[in-house]
């Protein structure tokens, strides 16, 4: 299975990219805007495309043409203003939503973020953000793909433990970055968790044994 990875050079993406890589039976394709970062995937022996979300969406049905899959894991970054939230985690995240079924793709997955889908839970600080990725979230509940929703709690940078708890309601919590992309390369290629969207945080049971029970 080709995976088109969106966000490639960011903190899961990159580790997604290369856990794929590692796994039998997939392809990594590093989508990135740079051709620097391109060069660097490239020195690890992984393929990659250029394309920007800012682009159109023409450009990024171009870049996913040949993959069987696309799995989201941009965003806009804590130092930039609501208006690259918009142009990025909403409009950015829809137009790939649009790209992959002009592609001719059917599997899409989304990093989104924890309770999405609940406003009631929102942090106001954050409440711009959320904004962003609960329609996100919509426009890909709303196309013709095979979706899964993917969204985790607090992210952090330490070692992941391969442990995890999913759910609809779980209780908040935190999530190594690392345990994300383990948890994005057992659901990309499961069929069970095709319509599927739910909540991630740091548990007990190990991503294979949580995927499976979706």
């Amino acid at each position: 299975m080709k995976v088109t990875v969106v966000g490639a050079n960011g903190q899961i993406g990159k580790q997604l990219v290369h856990f794929l890589k590692e796994e039998e039976g997939y392809t990594p394709i590093a989508m990135v805007r740079k051709e620097e970062q391109a060069d660097s995937f490239a020195k690890d022996g992984i393929e990659s495309v250029l394309a920007d979300l800012e682009g159109s969406v023409e450009d990024l049905a171009n870049a996913f043409k040949g993959s069987d899959a696309v799995v989201f894991t941009a965003g806009s970054g804590g130092s930039t203003g609501s208006d690259m939230t918009l142009l990025i985690d909403l409009d950015g995240a829809a137009k790939t939503v649009e790209a992959a079924e002009k592609a001719g793709i059917s599997r899409y997955v989304m990093v989104s973020a924890f309770q999405a889908d609940n406003r009631e839970n929102w942090n106001d600080d954050l409440r711009p953000y959320y904004v962003a990725k609960h329609y996100a979230d919509k426009v890909l509940m709303a196309s013709a793909l095979d979706y899964t929703i993917v969204r985790p709690g607090g992210l952090v940078n330490e070692s992941g433990t391969g442990k995890v708890k999913i759910g609809d309601n779980i209780e908040p919590g935190s999530i190594a970055r690392e345990d994300v992309a383990k948890v994005l390369v057992a659901v990309v290629g499961a069929k069970n968790t095709y319509g599927a969207a739910f909540d991630v945080v740091a548990g007990e049971d190990s991503v294979e044994d949580a995927v499976s029970k979706i």
